[in-house]
């Protein structure tokens, strides 16, 4: 045992230290998306799929240090991981929406103005189902990695990947109200509103 400690002194002291670096980062940047997602409202949910992608991203930084510090036979890794890059990129190629969706699902939790509860217009042609603007209205149910649920005024629940939220245009119709059991009743109160201060 001693003889271990004595050949590997700095290994494992460079090692400590990137162990405790990255507890540290982990720490904090955990305590970053938290503090973004309360100060933005953001639904838990989403606040913890944001901790997990970093949580993922600090393990893979940590052990390829690691890997550098112990001086592991790049000969013989670099086999291992060149077969299994070619996998995995065969495979992310084939899913490259995939990756986009989860970037912008990265993306919308730190910069985009709505959240879950808040009535938006998405301005698509596909998803359109009539050319009155009140009809084409959605109710942001949940957020996820990939997807938004969106709800329309009928009840009927949509899909709508990400990355086309970040590419079309979105137009925040009404924010989140506690009060109302359904989104749509503000929409209806603001309609009625309108007809009366035209009279």
């Amino acid at each position: 045992m001693e003889g271990f400690l004595s050949n590997y002194q700095s290994e494992l002291l460079w090692t400590s230290i990137t162990i405790f670096i990255a507890v540290i980062l982990k720490f904090g940047l955990s305590q970053a998306a938290r503090k973004v997602g309360k100060i933005g409202e953001f639904n838990q949910v989403r606040t913890n799929l944001i901790i997990k992608y970093i949580s993922f991203a600090l393990t893979f930084l940590t052990i390829a240090i690691l890997t550098l510090i112990w001086g592991v036979n790049f000969k013989d890794l670099g086999v291992l991981l060149s077969s299994i890059f070619a996998v995995i990129g065969v495979a992310l190629f084939a899913q490259w929406s995939i990756i986009s969706n989860v970037t912008a699902g990265v993306i919308i939790f730190f910069s985009y103005p709505f959240k879950i509860g808040n009535t938006i217009r998405i301005m698509d042609k596909e998803i359109s189902i009539s050319e009155d603007l009140n009809e084409n209205i959605f109710v942001i149910e949940d957020i996820r990695a990939f997807h938004l649920f969106l709800r329309r005024r009928n009840g009927e629940i949509l899909t709508y990947p990400n990355s086309l939220v970040l590419q079309k245009g979105v137009g925040v119709v009404s924010i989140y109200n506690d009060q109302l059991n359904d989104q749509f009743d503000q929409l209806e109160m603001n309609d009625e509103e309108e007809k009366i201060e035209s009279f």
